[in-house]
């Protein structure tokens, strides 16, 4: 009986005294002092007229109970007495768990109760259809499972989450409730899908991320969604903000201004703009890309001067990118002077690099020294094509468009330099005329084109050209190189890739397949193809799924059963997007 009271005792004796004895308002656990050791004995009857509760014994001290425990009862007397037929030990269990239901019963609160966070904004949206619910609750919860297994014909859930949520914003629905967690943990995982989730996600998903520090991520560059963070109409809390702001809660800020309202957002920058520290200055000058316009041209003129060779250096590249800038007429004439027409013979252009790279060469951002393997002189040279504006050359070479430009013989190997040169100033003044020339035709050989030689190149001049223009041009390359070289070009395409753009891929796949070609070298074809081509076409992809009469002894390096395992997989991605836009685009029933 002793090891069981003592047993007890030590468990007793591990509950916090703090929270077992009574608290004086000074904050020192009260000591019930404890009574004389005796025997337990019948309590004698209460004399006539007198209260029975009067005579009963004050409760024992905490203290009294463990000092008990351990001992054991039969060593020492229990303080309280254990009713007909229980034992001591009993009656002291009994007994310490009375006082200790006691103590939790009237324990105050540690801290004043917090108050209740303010409701979320309200969301007006309509909900999702039953079946677009479902649909979504699907997509997160394979994105949580860890994606679908690739190597069968199963379609990859995960990578229409992107295309669900761009129809469901189209079409102005709110989100479920209960998914909005799952929702956001999608978003954190995947910076991509930030912009779309959050946007589709609405007031409710920053009110829950105030709650949440791993959410915390949605209230970065969302007006009023941070803690202090202001909309762009309150002047002061903006002006406080970006005073005392963390890094990224100020890049946010001008940010959103910058969108919203160029001018003001150019000159917060230039409140503050001496005292940042150079890595802060190269990404907020960077943030000035948004809506640059010939207002920022006095602004960027100043940072041209700057201590960080880095800041000067996008300064320079944000004025080339204004042909009107002061900047822009210091290149094309210090370009012009470098390119010329030949005065004899055939026409043909001829380039004298220069010779040194000058003081004020260097304060409009040409970098003096080369990388490495590159000749000084070719450098300079191409940073100052690059950074002169394309009207320059018609009326510099014989009133010549564009094109005849690019037809035009170089003399001396400087060729592949100055249509280098042009293809990086027509990206970056979004030329698209001279994208065009340089371009030139799609079924112009892969390594020998008119201006742009490399695809990367092709593929930067392609974002120049508007959306019909670009899948036509890629069309026709597809249709005369198939599909090995065009991967990066596809990618400058917009989704769904329709008419001659979606015909040329199948055919191309077709062909693919039917040459003995290894399906997964077209893998990222495929994957892409998932995502971006027109759901019209799954009719004429499923002939492909079929493998064809059986071979009485196949090759044994047979590719037949990965090809129909790749198109089933198209085709039922195919039959799902298009079930995915069906479920939010069709009215209800």
């Amino acid at each position: 009986m002793r090891d069981q009271t003592a047993g007890a005792a030590r468990r007793h004796e591990a509950y916090p005294r703090d929270l077992a004895d009574p608290v004086e308002p000074g904050g020192t656990p009260a000591r019930t002092p404890t009574e004389p050791q005796r025997r337990p004995r019948t309590p004698a009857a209460a004399p006539a007229g007198t209260c029975a509760s009067s005579q009963e014994a004050p409760p024992p001290s905490w203290e009294e109970l463990v000092k008990t425990a351990l001992l054991g009862t039969d060593r020492r007397a229990a303080p309280v007495a254990a009713g007909p037929g229980g034992s001591a030990p009993g009656a002291l269990l009994a007994a310490a768990a009375v006082r200790t239901v006691r103590h939790r019963a009237g324990l105050r609160p540690a801290a004043p109760a917090v108050a209740l966070p303010p409701t979320a904004r309200p969301d007006d949206r309509p909900p999702l259809p039953r079946a677009a619910r479902d649909r979504l609750a699907q997509l997160l919860a394979v994105r949580t499972a860890g994606g679908t297994d690739r190597r069968g014909a199963a379609p990859d859930l995960t990578e229409l989450l992107p295309q669900w949520l761009a129809t469901a914003l189209q079409e102005g629905f709110a989100p479920p409730h209960d998914l909005l967690p799952a929702l956001l943990d999608a978003a954190r995982a995947r910076t991509d899908l930030r912009p779309a989730a959050l946007a589709f996600a609405g007031p409710r998903a920053l009110w829950l991320a105030r709650l949440n520090p791993a959410w915390r991520f949605a209230l970065r560059g969302v007006p009023g969604g941070a803690a202090g963070s202001p909309a762009p109409e309150d002047a002061e809390g903006v002006a406080r903000l970006w005073e005392e702001g963390l890094f990224a809660e100020r890049a946010a800020l001008l940010g959103t201004l910058r969108e919203r309202d160029p001018a003001r957002a150019r000159e917060l920058l230039a409140t503050t703009w001496r005292t940042e520290r150079a890595e802060d200055r190269l990404l907020f000058l960077d943030s000035l890309r948004a809506g640059l316009s010939e207002a920022d041209e006095s602004f960027l003129d100043e940072a041209l001067a700057d201590r960080s060779r880095n800041v000067r250096s996008t300064a320079a590249e944000l004025l080339s990118a204004l042909p009107g800038s002061a900047l822009a007429a210091r290149m094309a004439e210090r370009a012009a002077s470098c390119v010329s027409l030949a005065l004899t013979g055939e026409p043909r252009i001829t380039v004298e690099a220069p010779h040194e790279c000058d003081a004020g060469m260097e304060r409009d951002g040409v970098g003096a020294k080369p990388p490495t393997n590159r000749g000084e002189r070719s450098w300079w040279f191409g940073q100052l094509v690059e950074a002169a504006p394309l009207a320059t050359w018609p009326g510099r070479l014989g009133g010549r468009a564009p094109e005849e430009l690019v037809a035009l013989p170089v003399d001396e190997g400087w060729q592949s330099e100055l249509h280098g040169a042009w293809c990086r100033a027509a990206v970056r003044q979004r030329d698209a005329a001279w994208s065009r020339a340089l371009l030139g035709a799609p079924g112009s050989p892969v390594t020998d084109g008119p201006g742009a030689v490399s695809l990367a190149e092709r593929a930067r001049l392609l974002g120049a050209l508007p959306a019909g223009e670009r899948a036509e041009w890629v069309a026709g390359f597809i249709a005369a190189h198939g599909l090995s070289d065009s991967f990066q070009l596809l990618a400058t395409c917009s989704a769904p890739w329709a008419g001659p753009l979606g015909g040329a891929v199948v055919d191309a796949l077709t062909t693919a397949r039917r040459s003995g070609g290894y399906p997964w070298s077209y893998s990222g074809i495929m994957g892409l193809a998932e995502r971006c081509l027109d759901p019209a076409e799954a009719p004429r992809l499923g002939a492909l799924t079929h493998p064809g009469p059986p071979v009485a002894d196949p090759p044994a390096n047979s590719t037949t059963a990965y090809w129909t395992d790749a198109f089933e997989r198209l085709v039922g991605t195919l039959r799902l997007r298009e079930a995915m836009h069906a479920e939010l685009t069709r009215p209800p029933a």
